[in-house]
Formats: C-alpha cells, sequence, structure tokens
C-alpha cells in the first residue's frame, strides 16, 4: 500500500460510511457466534491503522500485528499496546494461542505472496475449535484504479475463498458477499474509469461529506441485520468465518 494511503485511513475511518459499515457487519456476525463472550484472546493479523481492534475489544483481549511499522505508529496513536510486527505468513505466536483471528482486507494484497501460506498460519495459532474471520475484495474483474494504488494482487469469490479454508482445514461456518446493495453503484465507476485515462489514480477511501457518509452507511447496516442469519449472492465483498477442527471432529 502507498504510505499516504496510511494516513488518509487513519483520518477517515471512525465515520467513513464504507468503514462503518464493516464494522457494524463484523460486530453482529460476532455477537451472533460469541453471544455475551467478553474473555476471547483475539489476534488481529494486518491490523493495519487499528480501528479493527478498537470495536474487537468488547469480545477480549485483542493483539495486532502488521508489517508496517507506519501502520503501527497510528496503532499506538490510538493508545494500543498490544501490537507486534510480523507478516501473516510468518506470525510470531506460539500454536494454539488464539480463540479468534481476524484478517480484514489483507489477503489480497501483492506483499502477501501466496495466501494458503497465510491461512495456515491462522490454523496454527488457533486452538482447537478457535474461529478465523476474514473479509476480501470480490471478483477480480472489478479491479480499478483503486486496486492499483493498494497494491491488490488478487480479488476473491465466495466459492474460492470457501475451498481456500476447506482445503486449510477450516470448517466453513459463514460464507457471504456483502456490500450488496450498493454494488451497481460501483460498478458503474468501474466501467466509467476503463473510458478515462488512469492519470493520477487515487484510492477510493477519501474524506466524504458528513451527509453522504450517514446516506450510504444505511445501506451497510441494513445489510448487517440481514447478514446475521441469511447471506447474499454477490456484491463487492466476501466475507467468511470458518473453525479449526477440534480433536475428534
Amino acid at each position: 500500500m502507498e504510505p499516504g494511503e496510511y494516513q488518509t485511513i487513519f483520518q477517515v475511518e471512525d465515520h467513513h460510511w464504507w468503514y462503518v459499515g464493516m464494522q457494524r457487519i463484523t460486530t453482529t456476525l460476532l455477537a451472533h457466534f460469541y453471544p455475551n463472550r467478553a474473555d476471547l484472546h483475539i489476534l488481529d493479523a494486518g491490523c493495519g491503522t487499528g480501528a479493527a481492534m478498537t470495536y474487537l475489544a468488547p469480545f477480549g483481549a485483542v493483539t495486532g500485528c502488521d508489517l508496517s511499522e507506519l501502520a503501527l505508529s497510528f496503532c499506538r496513536r490510538r493508545g494500543l499496546r498490544r501490537l507486534g510486527r510480523a507478516t501473516v505468513t510468518h506470525l510470531p505466536f506460539v500454536a494454539g494461542s488464539f480463540d479468534l483471528v481476524t484478517s480484514f482486507d489483507v489477503l489480497y494484497h501483492r506483499a502477501v505472496g501466496d495466501y494458503h501460506q497465510a491461512l495456515a498460519e491462522f490454523h496454527r495459532v488457533l486452538k482447537p475449535g478457535g474461529r478465523l474471520f476474514l473479509r476480501l475484495p470480490a471478483y477480480n474483474w472489478l479491479r480499478g484504479h483503486h486496486d492499483e494504488v493498494i497494491h491488490t494482487h488478487h480479488r476473491f469469490t465466495a466459492g474460492e475463498l470457501g475451498q481456500a479454508l476447506a482445503t486449510g482445514q477450516f470448517t466453513v461456518e459463514k460464507l457471504s458477499y456483502a456490500n450488496t446493495l450498493l454494488f451497481p453503484l460501483a460498478l458503474g465507476k468501474r466501467v466509467a474509469e476503463r473510458l478515462v485515462p488512469a492519470g493520477s489514480a487515487a484510492s477510493d477511501i477519501q474524506p466524504n461529506p458528513p451527509w453522504q457518509d450517514r446516506l450510504l452507511a444505511r445501506f451497510l447496516l441494513a445489510e448487517a441485520r440481514w447478514l446475521a442469519g441469511r447471506s447474499l449472492p454477490f456484491g463487492l465483498t466476501v466475507i467468511a468465518i470458518g473453525r479449526k477442527l477440534e480433536i475428534g471432529d
């Protein structure tokens, strides 16, 4: 990711519609799988500037790791201290350390390399019966200027991600698309980009007028209520929750 993106993300992620909506989807699903739990040992692998660590905290003790020292510096500005510098393909934790591993919009990145190796590391550091929660961008054919700026290597389909989890010895408990209601708007934007020379491409994460963030967030908040018990057939994002098999499963 371009270094300037971390600064932008840190500035907007507490109120930008996409981050607000994904936070609600995440916490709604976690409340479904972990009702009334506040004692989990959680690893946020590829924690970025730390916003997810803050909203995961009600579920337990959260440790974050990221390869970027710049990203970790923004985590510290949030007052976060359980941090380590590491790549998701080589985690500096002993086997069976965590009840839950989250990795949000990380495995698509070209710096990760073989994401199957990252899945193997997530499996290793989870306790038997522990869960992995992934969120990733959908559909390679939706690549745009944004993907160039954030160094996207690969966008996923739900089937592809589900197969990768099964191959990595996870039982898939939740597999769905998200950001579905705004799909036509995003598709139109991508088509328009292909008709216009890239020039100085910018990512899709930019400050918005407050009214725009409030309006667009409503679509994802509505999806969060739906996803608590159902799935969505297409969307801009893929979400998956897999459980590490216990002995005897």
